[in-house]
């Protein structure tokens, strides 16, 4: 990690917030009267873009859940953040970049370092909430339960007092409380993993009953374990971002972090030992998590894989590129208003036409720079989940599908355009998809069945004659997969509609 920033400048801290422009807004509280109630683990971007500043809304009127952001694989994060007193600043992008310093985080610790200082935090009564982002391979699972042949599980279950992985604290934690008789914390994942809550407390039980039959006991009974769902584009920090940050500060900030405007946060409430009125920052609180996930699947994963997949044919590289081609702009808007958000099944109050312009706003910022082609990454895996579960519902309840097998059809041509140009895909299917794109000779009427024969993608929709009728379609409208053919694809459906 560099820092770009003229060495001159001070550093960014307490002493130096007085001293901001007025343009940056900045605490609106006495951090000094803030305690620790809230201890994070993995205090990456994401944590410090998202989940930090929606506990900065809240400590002026509520100071007792400041945070402790714990490491636990690098010391990177404290050693920037430690001589900031915790401060950092947001930026977030739009049309112009707007600044905040963020001063929710009030210690930051280094797990492999300072192992007896975060077990003393997550055992201090004061904590009532454990979150964590982590991403999927940090919970160490093997389908929805606790791999218990991963290295950092073997290790942490051999000294469980000296854990090193988050699901080895977080027991530590537990088990540190429960000797002292201290109400437990609630532990919170914010990954971008379906049934996050319900799988962290599989892994936790599975892990505890393995060394306290009591302590498992306990937690089953006492310890919450909310689902929840998280939204925000949070580009990764470089040095272009820290000298926009020196520039407009005036002193330096080692690691800043940014955003778009938009950030979503959807928590199942269910806390134990009392918890932050998150949603007097914004959040949402609900008992329908996985309809909110849903919601996202459908309207906006399915739309990005319909950009990524007709934009790349179209030879367009970024997400804002493709929303700036008015004919795929408008084929995406009319997906999502016309066949995707009248038919979702989505949570009570939830508006999906609301959600759908917002979604429509954030694909158009130009600001974030959205490669097509790593939305376009994973299809094999995309694909079901995003837009085949909608053509199912749709052609169970009669209605067309013909507009929703477009960027299905997209991805056949991109796999079979990548495949005859000998590019390697970056799908967990590659071999098998590879394969049938060098065999796919174009036309619809062989290179569809051979794609719809891959059971992992399409079964059981591909005994469905309506499905396989529509994709060949729109195959067929695709024509060569290249530019002139999309745009004839694009201009031939918003006239049938």
């Amino acid at each position: 990690m560099t820092d770009p920033a003229p060495a001159a400048l001070p550093r960014l801290n307490d002493l130096a917030l007085a001293s901001l422009p007025a343009r940056v807004a900045r605490p609106a509280y006495d951090r000094s009267r803030t305690r620790i109630g809230i201890v994070h683990l993995g205090a990456g971007a994401f944590h410090r873009a998202h989940q930090a500043v929606y506990v900065d809304e809240l400590l002026a009127d509520d100071p007792d859940w400041a945070i402790c952001a714990v490491s636990l694989h690098s010391p990177g994060v404290r050693d920037a953040l430690r001589p900031q007193d915790g401060l950092y600043a947001l930026a977030l992008l739009g049309e112009e970049t707007e600044l905040r310093v963020i001063g929710a985080i009030r210690e930051v610790l280094f797990a492999r370092e300072q192992r007896e200082a975060v077990l003393a935090r997550l055992a201090d009564p004061a904590v009532r909430l454990v979150t964590l982002t982590i991403t999927e391979k940090g919970y160490c699972l093997a389908g929805d339960g606790l791999d218990f042949a991963h290295p950092e599980v073997v290790r942490d279950l051999a000294q469980p007092e000296a854990p090193s992985g988050a699901i080895g604290h977080i027991v530590a934690g537990l088990r540190a409380r429960h000797r002292q008789g201290l109400e437990p914390y609630t532990v919170l994942s914010c990954d971008n993993l379906a049934d996050n809550g319900g799988k962290l407390r599989r892994a936790v039980l599975q892990y505890a009953r393995r060394i306290d039959a009591a302590l498992a006991d306990w937690i089953e009974r006492e310890v919450a374990f909310p689902r929840s769902m998280v939204d925000s584009i949070t580009p990764a920090t470089d040095d272009a971002l820290r000298e926009c940050v020196a520039a407009q500060l005036g002193c330096r900030d080692a690691w800043p972090v940014q955003r778009e405007p938009y950030a979503q946060w959807v928590i199942e409430d269910d806390f134990r030992n009392g918890r932050p009125a998150f949603e007097r920052a914004g959040a949402t609180i609900s008992d329908d998590i996985a309809g909110y996930d849903r919601a996202k699947l459908r309207l906006l994963n399915a739309p990005h894989s319909t950009l990524a997949y007709l934009g790349a044919l179209l030879g367009l590289e970024t997400v804002a590129e493709a929303m700036a081609h008015p004919p795929l702009a408008g084929f995406v808007e009319r997906l999502m208003r016309g066949h995707i958000a009248p038919h979702l099944a989505a949570p009570r109050g939830f508006d999906a036409q609301a959600y759908a312009g917002a979604i429509l706003l954030r694909f158009r910022n130009p600001a974030i720079r959205h490669r097509l082609l790593q939305i376009a990454q994973d299809g094999s895996q995309k694909i079901p989940v995003r837009l085949l579960g909608t053509i199912a519902d749709a052609l169970a309840a009669g209605r067309p599908v013909e507009p929703l097998c477009l960027p299905v059809a997209a991805w056949l041509h991109f796999v079979r355009r990548q495949a005859q140009a000998g590019i390697a895909l970056a799908d967990p299917l590659a071999p098998a998809l590879s394969a049938i794109g060098r065999a796919a000779t174009g036309e619809a009427a062989g290179d569809v069945p051979a794609f719809l024969a891959l059971d992992a993608v399409f079964a059981p929709l591909s005994s469905d004659a309506r499905f396989a009728q529509a994709l060949r379609i729109a195959y067929a409208a695709l024509g060569d997969g290249g530019a002139a053919a999309v745009e004839r694809a694009l201009a031939a459906s918003a006239a049938a509609q």
